[in-house]
């Protein structure tokens, strides 16, 4: 960090690109609210802005914006404790983006992982949009000053250019004016992994709906999800190391572990020696437990889009009296006339 006292405040960012699932919950929603009573200021923000870097259904997005606010709430997200947004309605971010497509480097941009996954060997029909997008997720953080950011391993490579940024901005202008957020990274179940493949991560792109658990999903169909997840013949370990090379046996201990709020080495402790056929009937009731008062709240909020709407407006009004200052007083350190 730098030696400004920057104010403790925590940003995150979810694409509303449709179909949550467990793994958005356990990496990110339920962090969320677990996080809001702590003391520090949060905004979550759902980014379509990043979502249209490639092509997007008009109306689906739409849809899945409400959607992802409807998830954030059900999750447990207050908005009257945490501030819950839409990004295109807070200018503030594309205006500080822009700013910062002028601090940041092509080279730091080409060697982005994601760029290179995502636009592939077709990089020239790629948008501009998809080759500066990390300019934009640190304006995301910057535009707030936030000082922390959960986020899960594949995303570090971002956060770690968000205060390359930063730190070039300051050293530039000769200021301490932006801090270097760090990462927040915790918990058993950073990373949820498909419940047919222990070796790849949960994904709603999976051809397999039974490879995830999504959170519009009823108590039943949760239940036969986790019937059927894939496991092995063996009998569940008394310690850690008993996981190793066992994906699917770590990925559904993981589960449990983030759902029941206890640490690998607590359920393996209590579980240790049983066999699936004991265990995956207890992780069913658990799940549906956690999950199955989600789906049916997403499903009231969703049945009412003008109150998602005014929560978003409201969110809005809240999040510009932070950023509003801030891009004007970067326009006044950049030497804009205001």
């Amino acid at each position: 960090m730098t030696d400004t006292p920057f104010t403790p405040r925590v940003f995150s960012g979810i694409q509303p690109s449709g179909d949550l699932h467990l793994g958005n919950y356990l990496g990110a929603l339920k962090r969320f609210a677990d996080a809001q009573d702590k003391g520090v200021q949060s905004i979550y923000c759902m980014v379509d802005l990043h979502a249209i870097t490639v092509w997007q259904d008009p109306a689906d997005l739409k849809r899945s914006t409400r959607e992802l606010c409807a998830g954030f709430i059900a999750s447990g997200i207050d908005p009257d404790k945490s501030i819950l947004i839409n990004q295109s309605q807070v200018p503030e971010h594309a205006q500080l983006a822009w700013v910062f497509n002028c601090v940041a480097r092509m080279g730091w941009m080409g060697r982005m992982t994601q760029w290179k996954d995502k636009a592939g060997k077709n990089a020239e029909a790629a948008s501009l949009g998809l080759f500066a997008y990390p300019a934009l997720m640190a304006a995301d953080i910057l535009i707030y000053h936030a000082t922390h950011v959960p986020v899960g391993e594949d995303q570090k490579q971002h956060l770690e250019l968000t205060r390359d940024i930063a730190a070039k901005f300051n050293h530039d202008y000769g200021v301490d004016f932006f801090p270097l957020t760090e990462p927040v990274i915790e918990g058993a179940a950073t990373r949820v992994m498909s419940l047919r493949d222990g070796s790849k991560k949960m994904s709603k792109s999976d051809p397999s709906d039974a490879s995830r658990i999504n959170l519009t999903d009823n108590a039943d169909t949760i239940a036969k999800k986790i019937r059927k997840a894939k496991t092995d013949a063996d009998a569940l370990p008394s310690e850690v190391d008993g996981l190793k090379d066992r994906p699917e046996a770590r990925n559904l201990v993981n589960i449990f572990a983030a759902l029941n709020d206890q640490t690998v080495e607590q359920v393996l402790a209590d579980v240790g020696g049983q066999q699936f056929g004991t265990f995956k009937p207890k992780l069913a009731e658990l799940a549906v437990a956690k999950m199955a008062p989600i789906s049916t709240r997403m499903a009231e909020l969703m049945a009412d889009e003008a109150e998602i709407d005014r929560i978003l407006a409201h969110g809005a009004t809240q999040a510009r009296e932070i950023t509003a200052p801030i891009l004007k007083k970067t326009y006044e350190i950049v030497g804009m006339v205001g």
